[in-house]
């Protein structure tokens, strides 16, 4: 009797063991993993020497609200940012007088505005927006190149008035897979660099590909003669210079030495880039919203590794710790301040937005606005 039961209780286990084996082998995900040539990670050395510049942040209060993915002060000298319940919230410089300003019933996470006035949005969920000052809400564009703009990401407008943005994923679109987050490590994961840059022309109404082949297209800033975008490549760590006049240019096939109209600006950086905000004298800033992972880039050459991966709890995904990095560079690729915060108190970094007397610090995921005073 005790030999039967021994028997069954093997037995049963045999057949967990065994659907485990088959759930991890076979169930299907998502991503379609694309190989690719990680850098030996350059770890925080040099320019990026571990320092603490950006701990004991102050905080303004969000009342609620969570990830102030960007901030911008508009023509009304109001502070305006983004909040991932779709709110657009507008208040005085200091975080006083909190109001919400808009909310387009999807996520926009990079804006600007234009001369008029108008809140440029990029919205992740819906495509390029045009907010009036009275919150008049109007669709600017959602296709590009014949496919749909599945990931608004990052914008920057043109003293011309042409729009400058990123879509970052032409494969998972975050209405479809469970938000922003979870369709930038989809995308990440996946590799097939489908990222782009694209130019919104208010005049004529039409929308061009600058340039494509980014893996996770992010942010993006304008030289200061408005001829040469910078662009973020989260997935591959660097960030790109391309002329503005490029035309449906693919940077996935030019060597890192690039060629007249795209070069790598910075290539192997310690983490992964985000929104790039033009700051005062010349600087240009930009935040590592996580650190890199030996995890993933032992992962590289090693797609259906990375697929098993997501067959896994998520607790078990490789997603990096959490700390607190953002750094400004010039146009000519020089690293000009460093500012880091090794606790990762204030979670996921996005860029930093500057003026005379303060340094605000955005973030994808905190319950208030980083804050330091200078």
């Amino acid at each position: 009797m005790k030999t039967s039961r021994i028997k069954k209780i093997g037995l049963a286990a045999a057949l967990l063991l065994g659907a485990a084996v088959l759930y991890l082998l076979a169930w299907p995900v998502p991503i379609r993993p694309v190989a690719w040539d990680a850098p030996p990670e350059p770890g925080y050395a040099g320019p990026h020497t571990v320092n603490t510049r950006l701990a004991k942040l102050q905080m303004i209060d969000l009342k609620g609200e969570v990830g102030p993915e960007h901030i911008v002060f508009g023509k009304d000298g109001k502070l305006y940012t983004t909040v991932a319940s779709g709110n657009i919230l507008r208040m005085d410089a200091d975080g006083s007088q909190q109001q919400v300003f808009a909310n387009t019933g999807g996520r926009v996470l990079g804006f600007d505005f234009d001369a008029s006035g108008n809140l440029i949005a990029a919205d992740a969920m819906k495509g390029l927006l045009s907010i009036a000052p009275d919150g008049k809400i109007t669709l600017l564009t959602d296709q590009a190149g014949g496919a749909p703009i599945l990931y608004a990401n990052s914008v920057v407008v043109a003293k011309s008035g042409k729009i400058y943005f990123s879509d970052a994923s032409g494969r998972f679109a975050p209405r479809d897979w469970g938000g922003t987050f979870e369709a930038s490590v989809l995308d990440i994961l996946e590799q097939a660099s489908t990222g782009r840059v694209l130019e919104y022309d208010p005049a004529t109404k039409a929308t061009r590909v600058v340039a494509r082949g980014l893996s996770f297209a992010n942010g993006v800033a304008l030289s200061a003669d408005e001829r040469t975008l910078f662009v973020g490549e989260t997935g591959q760590y660097r960030i790109w210079k391309v002329a503005v006049a490029a035309q449906n240019l693919d940077l996935a096939t030019l060597p890192k030495a690039g060629n007249a109209e795209a070069g790598v600006l910075f290539d192997n950086l310690p983490g992964y880039p985000d929104n790039l905000m033009r700051g005062l004298d010349g600087r240009i800033w930009v935040g590592l919203v996580k650190p890199r992972n030996p995890k993933v880039d032992q992962l590289a050459q090693k797609p259906w590794l990375r697929s098993l991966t997501l067959r896994l709890p998520r607790a078990l995904w490789p997603i990096p710790k959490a700390y607190g990095h953002v750094f400004a560079f010039n146009e000519a690729g020089q690293v000009v301040t460093d500012l880091q915060d090794p606790s990762g108190a204030y979670p996921e970094v996005t860029s930093l937005t500057e003026t005379r007397d303060r340094l605000y610090v955005q973030s994808l995921h905190a319950h208030g606005l980083g804050l330091l005073a200078r």
